[in-house]
């Protein structure tokens, strides 16, 4: 196998285990190397670190798959690191849907599978690991025996792979729209339409916190998307939910959620831009029990933290606004580019700028079923809080 070595100083984060050799680390490769190819990564002294692939288009021109130099990449390799993932999954509750495989946590970096029922959503975000995608499926075949597999690889980060956009199914053809089964409640899956892989498994525990302060509340709840949090606030007591979202779709979905769970009378919802709305509600003085905050992630690069931090301040700001004495303020943060701490501070300015007090009720993270690596800040990426506002 070819060798690729790295310049003399070595990353401490390669060395504690993070998967990810960026194309400046690099000293050389050896001549032979196939795009997506496999590399066994050494030190300068040609000492042996791991064995990945390799790719010189990408600014993550190799990812670690072992750091055994005996094991061999192939069917056995990954039928053992899935059957790994299920086991773990298993082991923790996360049975009828989760997100079996987790990336660069679960050992298979680029690599996403969601779960819903027995129907599997794959994203290959890598050269390295799209060139598997076939033995990969090979595998879920073989493990799960499922209804049906579907890839959802219309993720702009393909393109800096140089890797085509693509989506559709990886088994015969099935209904993409599916229905779950989440807290006792049913959420509509658009596995081609809904973003992402077509739901966010990595709420599914931190929506059962509402059920501390939803009951006899009036909720507003934007960034809603199909309505989960509103829901979930509806199923335990609140007495009205109001949801907003600028994606026709989004509601749409979430009114039929609200149907599905004949929670309509309760759960109201319009497409409308939250920003403007939270910016003009708070000039009119309108309020809220409680009001939650699930937007997008406002940045995927390190140059634009600063103006997502801006942005996140003045949504948690105009939110507070909103808040009636003693209400509760539900926020998050999806993008691993803002820290925990960096998140908290956030939150503590704009309480400060809207001169209301806080109080913590809770503050997690994402999912057990997304497992966070403590040497991969990457893997630590959702922020959940809910504060009560004074």
């Amino acid at each position: 196998m070819a060798k690729l070595h790295l310049k003399h100083k070595i990353s401490d984060r390669i060395l504690k285990g993070h998967p990810w050799v960026y194309s400046n680390e690099i000293a050389s490769v050896e001549k032979g190397v196939e795009p997506g190819g496999l590399v066994d990564v050494t030190t300068a002294q040609g000492n042996f670190i791991g064995k990945g692939y390799y790719n010189a288009t990408s600014q993550i021109a190799a990812r670690i798959l072992t750091r055994d130099p005996k094991e061999e990449i192939g069917f056995d390799f990954f039928y053992r690191k899935i059957n790994q993932c299920w086991a773990y999954r298993q082991k923790l509750g996360y049975i009828e849907n989760c997100r079996l495989v987790f990336g660069e946590a679960d050992g298979l970096p680029a690599l996403i599978i969601d779960k819903f029922n027995d129907y599997f959503v794959i994203q290959t975000m890598s050269l390295g690991i799209d060139i598997w995608k076939t033995t990969i499926v090979d595998v879920l075949n073989k493990i799960f025996s499922p209804k049906g597999i579907y890839e959802r690889n219309d993720v702009s980060v393909r393109e800096l792979e140089g890797i085509e956009l693509k989506k559709g199914f990886l088994s015969a053809p099935f209904p993409t729209e599916l229905i779950i089964q989440e807290n006792g409640l049913q959420f509509i899956v658009d596995v081609e339409k809904g973003q992402k892989t077509g739901y966010f498994l990595d709420q599914q525990d931190n929506r059962r916190e509402v059920a501390r302060i939803a009951k006899d509340a009036d909720v507003l709840e934007a960034f809603c998307y199909t309505g989960t949090f509103g829901i979930h606030a509806a199923h335990y007591g609140a007495k009205s939910v109001l949801g907003l979202d600028i994606s026709d779709f989004a509601i749409e979905t979430a009114v039929r959620n609200a149907e599905l769970n004949g929670l309509s009378e309760i759960c109201q919802f319009q497409s409308i831009n939250a920003f403007d709305a939270l910016k003009q509600w708070s000039k009119e003085e309108k309020k809220w029990d409680v009001v939650m905050l699930d937007p997008p992630s406002f940045t995927k690069s390190r140059t634009h933290v600063e103006k997502a931090v801006a942005g996140y301040k003045e949504i948690n700001l105009r939110a507070m606004k909103l808040i009636k004495k003693g209400g509760f303020l539900v926020t998050s943060s999806c993008t691993n580019l803002v820290s925990p701490e960096l998140f908290l501070d956030t939150i503590k300015d704009a309480a400060k700028d809207a001169k209301r007090p806080i109080r913590q009720v809770c503050f997690r993270a994402q999912a057990a079923d997304h497992p966070i690596v403590f040497n991969m800040e990457n893997t630590n990426y959702l922020k959940f809080l809910i504060v009560e506002v004074g």
